[in-house]
């Protein structure tokens, strides 16, 4: 069933019934089958082949978004997340027998994966598949039914998800609902059994707080201020290569993008020249800045820049009338402007001096955890150090973003920047309640010498066996 967003006064009434619809499936059993599982993930992957020539369109009617970015992170990371779920689910959804305490014997104990039931998946614009589909792999896998809401900032790739998804997975089990926020919070106070969020973090507040009320469990993937620590060792032709690449994908849009880089002063100025060498490589053949969503976030953005106090090495160019911005570095901002206090989701990159590695470590620890934290060294000490005393959702070294694009790690935020993390095995664990069961046998009655009246013979035993 698909929710329109066009206003109408029975929208509150669709929203009900599209809901009720897919709690009946899951009530009904339908989704308990692993095999029916499995041909919904495989059925998910043929959604995005089939048609990526028709979602590359809708993200560049969106985002300004160019084919080759467009399948490497919305249709690519789906279709790989998906074909490994459909190969492993069978596996996953296995019971899980654990050795028990000599206390407990004889008997025998478990875990089983059961699904939560009905879960809501709140998208998010800047990668309006990956973000949406993506979660929907692991609640699918766990033997979830599930209303999908994209995001309305997306709205072409919203349409067109409206669109595919009925042709494709089981209409009785996954429901899209298009709307703006308000229609979220209508979903929300439907008393989901599972939230997954994406987006920005004062967004995710409202989620949790609206879900604390239902006692609804939430996964909500954030975002935050991720730092680039480039220590004074590192290999700083590839560091400025890959740093600007992933700054200017989806003009920087990306909630794992680098949003400032920590470099110590001796590399400084050589790095920032790297950087400014790279950015006019990977732009050579482009015209123009990098789009932005709308209009308020290129004010926010444009904004930024003009209250700046750093130094803009490159860039700096802002056009309205098109929603582009330049890609831009800023060197040495001050810490308390809007560059360095909010995350900056867009293609501005400030660049702060550190005078060492200690230096950068207590900077990034005197904010809050980010979502990624990124190194670039050639010594395993720094590396191991880093990894050690820089809490983050999670972290790459001498790379970035790559660890959102395999199925064998988890992702997701820590504190601020999230709660929770999918991918893989990860996404489906974290879409299942992992019930224990202890099955016990009723002869030999062992239990009879524990029961009152207590004598000292009990109580001995009971010492020894608790």
């Amino acid at each position: 069933m698909r929710v329109s967003p066009e206003a109408t006064s029975s929208a509150a009434e669709r929203i009900s019934l599209s809901v009720a619809g897919v709690r009946k499936a899951f009530a009904d059993g339908l989704t308990r089958d692993v095999g029916w599982r499995k041909r919904q993930l495989l059925a998910l992957h043929a959604l995005v082949a089939d048609n990526e020539q028709a979602i590359s369109a809708a993200l560049d009617e969106d985002l300004g978004r160019p084919p080759f970015e467009a399948w490497l992170a919305d249709v690519a990371s789906v279709s790989a997340e998906a074909t490994d779920a459909a190969k492993n689910v069978a596996k996953w959804a296995r019971r899980k027998y654990r050795r028990l305490e000599l206390s407990q014997l004889p008997g025998r104990g478990w875990i089983e994966y059961e699904p939560y039931g009905t879960v809501l998946i709140i998208g998010a614009w800047n990668f309006p598949f990956a973000l949406t589909l993506g979660p929907a792999v692991g609640a699918i896998a766990a033997g979830n039914t599930i209303v999908l809401k994209p995001s309305e900032l997306a709205p072409a790739s919203s349409t067109l998800m409206a669109e595919l998804v009925p042709h494709y997975l089981d209409p009785r089990a996954v429901a899209v609902v298009e709307g703006d926020g308000g229609v979220s919070q209508e979903l929300i106070q439907q008393g989901f059994d599972k939230i997954c969020f994406t987006g920005g973090t004062e967004i995710g507040r409202k989620v949790y707080e609206s879900a604390a009320a239902q006692l609804t469990p939430v996964t909500l993937e954030l975002g935050g201020k991720s730092p680039v620590i480039v220590a004074a060792d590192a290999d700083l032709d590839v560091a400025a290569k890959r740093i600007a690449w992933t700054k200017l994908i989806n003009s920087g849009q990306v909630c794992i993008a680098p949003d400032y880089v920590l470099a110590e002063t001796s590399i400084k100025d050589e790095l920032v020249d790297r950087i400014r060498q790279s950015v006019e490589a990977f732009q050579a053949e482009s015209v123009g800045g990098k789009r932005i969503v709308n209009g308020r976030h290129y004010d926010r953005l444009a904004g930024a820049i003009a209250a700046t106090t750093g130094d803009v090495v490159i860039g700096g160019g802002c056009d309205r009338d098109a929603l582009e911005i330049e890609p831009t570095v800023v060197v040495d901002p001050a810490l308390d402007e809007p560059l360095m206090t909010e995350e900056i989701f867009g293609p501005v990159l400030p660049v702060v001096s550190v005078r060492n590695l200690d230096e950068a470590i207590r900077f990034v620890n005197a904010r809050p955890k980010p979502l990624a934290a990124y190194l670039f060294t050639r010594s395993r000490s720094i590396r191991e150090r880093v990894i050690r005393d820089v809490p983050a959702g999670g972290m790459v070294v001498n790379h970035l973003l790559f660890h959102f694009a395999t199925t064998r790690l988890p992702f997701g935020g820590v504190g601020p920047s999230g709660i929770g993390a999918y991918h893989g095995k990860f996404g489906f664990e974290e879409f299942s309640h992992r019930k224990s069961v202890l099955t016990k046998t009723t002869r030999p009655d062992l239990s009879r010498l524990v029961y009152p009246p207590y004598s000292d013979l009990a109580w001995k035993l009971a010492r020894k066996l608790f």
